[in-house]
């Protein structure tokens, strides 16, 4: 099992606000002007799912399967070339003051592990800084 963890990040925000957004799915329809279209296309969201296209890659598709209210969102991709599962955990430290990390583990064969770690590592601190700046 190989693991990649994003930078702790700070949102200005508490806790059950950052988890309200982000436990439901379809509240990040509003990222889909921030996403890159030559390399992203055909991007869906429901309240537990989300789903896109990546150029090299093809369909890829995740589903929350866990919800730790204010702590954790697991997801697991239904679609996808490699098993993979996402973490987005969240840690109030003080008032307006929550720390956000994403950690993604997959099983990736000895051949593909050293084509695919960097751009996962780079795909999981985008997508941190992407949910970090969202207006909580």
């Amino acid at each position: 099992m190989t693991e990649f963890v994003s930078d702790t990040k700070t949102i200005p925000c508490n806790d059950d606000r950052i988890f309200g957004m982000l436990s439901d799915l379809s509240n990040l329809e509003r990222l889909k002007d921030r996403i890159p279209p030559n390399n992203v296309r055909d991007v869906s969201f429901d309240s537990d799912s989300c789903s896109f296209v990546l150029e090299r890659t093809g369909k890829i598709s995740f589903r929350i399967v866990e919800r730790e209210p204010n702590k954790m969102i697991k997801l697991t991709a239904d679609i996808s070339p490699v098993s993979l599962d996402m973490w987005i955990q969240l840690k109030q430290v003080a008032e307006n003051n929550t720390h956000l990390r994403l950690t993604i583990r997959t099983e990736l064969n000895p051949f593909l592990k050293p084509m695919v770690s960097k751009p996962l590592q780079d795909a999981l601190d985008k997508i941190s800084d992407i949910l970090v700046s969202l207006p909580y």
